[in-house]
């Protein structure tokens, strides 16, 4: 063991847990490679979660950060007026808002997306004076108490240690084979012996990212749109991780026509993994009083300023394109050379988030054994949904080709070698 790694399980509190998953010791990265401390080179699935979209250490974004940061610019100001900030807003309203015909109010959160999540929950209550919101089985929101009243898996929930109340949790569109969720939904709404309370709000993620890659068909969230504004409810679509891109459009609900009356983003708006989150606000539903809710990162100039550049970096570089492009390509690869494997391996996704489903397996821990064996190979990758059998691919949307074919046949060496046993 080497001597940082040592210093770190002696002092870092027992709650860590991706360093458990991946137990080297890393030291630098560029796009999709990370190496570690031996020179060990591992392709990156996981992209921080969804924060680095653009790729470790972007050099068009790092090339704008390290310029604004020797000029001594403002790098922390709380809510105050600075030229990064107008900078940033004015980008971000006129290359991304205004060309979809998008008019929110943007609120800077505090640095992360449970932030956001806390303030539109405030914020929903606060404008339709009810206290019930609606959320869906296999919904992560984040993990402050408020947040994580909306997340529905058992680990995250039991760490509470408090009654998590105000949520009613429905099926999502493909919890439930032959279910009619929108039926049921409505019928909760509007049935008045249905012993729910209307909710102020329902938030909705159009992908499930750690609920398993569940992707909703777009009639349903047409539908789930239709039923807010036919009953006075706030839909708040929650872009915290499938934003950004990530699906193939800048905000995953474009692809569905629909207009949340809020939107929750953070990760990959940071632009180069800085800390940030955003809270955009139909203009009608601002009203707020000034510090009503507040944070002292809300003002980090390092994140505007990267934010900033990674709004032209991917219009640039037309990445909603190439994510188009680059999800077809893992959409075959899976087709031809991981189903074949066996029949009791599922798939689904869409742009860059791909789920391989092994809950059919009589054997929970596959999917565990399969990621271990993927690491030892040189790949890190993560599982999400129940159970955590789903195998989740998450990889910055700058990766080119050949790296990613390289993770993907990690992948299929890795399930074979597994079902081999």
């Amino acid at each position: 063991m080497s001597e940082l790694k040592k210093i770190i399980e002696e002092n870092e509190s027992q709650v860590r847990s991706y360093c458990r998953k991946y137990p080297v010791v890393f030291t630098s990265a560029k796009n999709s490679m990370i190496y570690d401390e031996e020179g060990n080179a591992y392709v990156d699935f996981l992209a921080g979660c969804g924060a680095l979209n653009y790729g470790h250490n972007n050099g068009e974004i790092k090339s704008e950060v390290i310029d604004y940061i020797l000029k001594d610019n403002i790098t922390h100001a709380m809510d105050m007026y600075t030229t990064a900030k107008g900078e940033f807003i004015k980008t971000f309203k006129e290359k991304i808002l205004d060309p979809k015909d998008l008019n929110y109010k943007i609120m800077f959160c505090g640095s992360t997306g449970t932030n956001a999540v806390e303030a539109a929950l405030k914020l929903c209550r606060k404008n339709k004076k009810r206290s019930n919101i609606i959320a869906f089985m296999g919904a992560f929101h984040g993990m402050t108490l408020g947040s994580l009243a909306l997340t529905t898996d058992r680990t995250s929930r039991d760490g509470a240690g408090v009654s998590l109340d105000n949520v009613t949790f429905v099926p999502y569109e493909t919890t439930m084979e032959g279910f009619d969720s929108l039926r049921y939904l409505e019928t909760v709404i509007t049935d008045d012996h249905s012993g729910i309370e209307k909710p102020a709000a329902i938030f909705l993620e159009t992908v499930q990212a750690e609920g398993g890659i569940n992707v909703a068909s777009v009639e349903w969230l047409k539908g789930v749109e239709r039923i807010c504004r036919e009953n006075d409810i706030l839909l708040v679509a929650d872009e915290i991780q499938v934003g950004c891109s990530r699906t193939g459009t800048f905000f995953s609900f474009e692809r569905a026509g629909i207009k949340p009356d809020m939107v929750t983003l953070s990760k990959s708006i940071g632009g180069y993994g800085f800390p940030m989150s955003l809270l955009l606000i139909r203009d009608d539903l601002d009203i707020w009083k000034p510090a009503e809710h507040n944070g002292t990162f809300r003002g980090n100039q390092i994140a505007f300023v990267a934010a900033r550049k990674a709004i032209e970096y991917n219009i640039f570089h037309e990445i909603d394109r190439q994510v188009v492009e680059k999800g077809a390509l893992v959409k075959e690869y899976i087709e031809k050379e991981i189903l074949p494997l066996s029949d009791k391996i599922f798939f689904r996704g869409i742009g860059l988030i791909w789920g391989i489903d092994f809950s059919k397996f009589d054997d929970p821990e596959l999917s565990h054994r399969i990621a271990d064996k993927c690491f030892e190979k040189g790949l890190i990758i993560e599982r999400a949904g129940r159970g955590d059998t789903v195998l989740k691919i998450l990889p910055p949307l700058t990766i080119f080709d050949y790296e990613l074919f390289k993770g993907l046949d990690i992948i299929r060496e890795s399930i074979e070698e597994e079902l081999e046993k």
